[in-house]
């Protein structure tokens, strides 16, 4: 349960939002998060069904729309027709939270060609298919939200990481210059960069790996989801209403 939620309960009464990878971990809890603010949401998932229909009935729960929609980040055709599917279920879109993103991590001289572009096509340029599949419908309207789930690799990467840092760091280059260039029409995009955060990826860091990082990090300890999505929350609602093309690097202190 995020706490607090009840003050957030009317930040996106009747929003409409779109979240990619949106039935696990940062991506079920931004779900969760824009729920309870009022929006209702349709989310992107890659392969088990299961998480992604209890995701539903969760936010069913909650009084909002839900839609799931299994669909590969990396497939641009599979974009415009997610958004076709949901503009003829909701009726609109007002949000995009471009967060689907998979790890490869290995040394370069390990790193196959296909764990390069398997991490690159899903992380950033699949926050191009989304985001080129939204953008026509938000210039139409002069207004729209768009927020990118980079990490802190993509600033201060580890080593290990070349394709993951590569597409995150593409990913802020990308909300910087996409901020730009839809400003004039009242239409934001920011990015969010974390750190450390407890999900099923971290869960199998292993023990020492996990007191290593953890070492890392000035606050003494790994993020939630749900901190994650309460930036998100912030960066969709009015209360960021002069804020674009920002990236908060949610991360403990990590990147200092």
């Amino acid at each position: 349960m995020l706490r607090g939620a009840g003050l957030n309960s009317s930040l996106l009464l009747n929003k409409i939002a779109i979240v990619t990878g949106g039935s696990r971990g940062i991506g079920r809890a931004i779900v969760l998060a824009l729920s309870r603010a009022g929006a209702d949401c349709a989310f992107t998932y890659s392969k088990d069904h299961a998480p992604a229909e209890s995701l539903v009935q969760e936010v069913r729960s909650l009084g909002r729309r839900a839609l799931a929609v299994q669909r590969d980040a990396r497939d641009f055709d599979g974009a415009k027709t997610l958004v076709e599917e949901i503009k003829n279920t909701f009726g609109n879109i007002d949000i995009l939270v471009n967060n689907a993103g998979i790890t490869r991590d290995r040394s370069l001289m390990m790193m196959s060609r296909e764990d390069w572009s398997d991490v690159v096509d899903t992380n950033l340029t699949g926050v191009f298919n989304a985001t080129r599949a939204c953008i026509i419908t938000f210039l139409k309207q002069k207004s729209g939200n768009i927020v990118n789930i980079s990490s802190v690799s993509g600033v201060h990467p580890l080593p290990g990481q070349v394709n993951y840092a590569a597409a995150k760091a593409g990913v802020i280059g990308f909300t910087k210059s996409l901020a730009r260039e839809v400003a004039p029409y009242n239409i934001r995009v920011n990015a969010v960069a974390p750190g450390f955060i407890e999900t099923e990826m971290t869960a199998g860091l292993g023990e020492k790996n996990r007191e290593r990082f953890l070492g890392m990090v000035p606050l003494g300890r790994f993020g939630t989801a749900e901190e994650v999505a309460m930036a998100v929350l912030f960066l969709l609602s009015d209360r960021s209403r002069y804020i674009t093309g920002q990236t908060i690097q949610l991360d403990g202190g990590l990147g200092i």
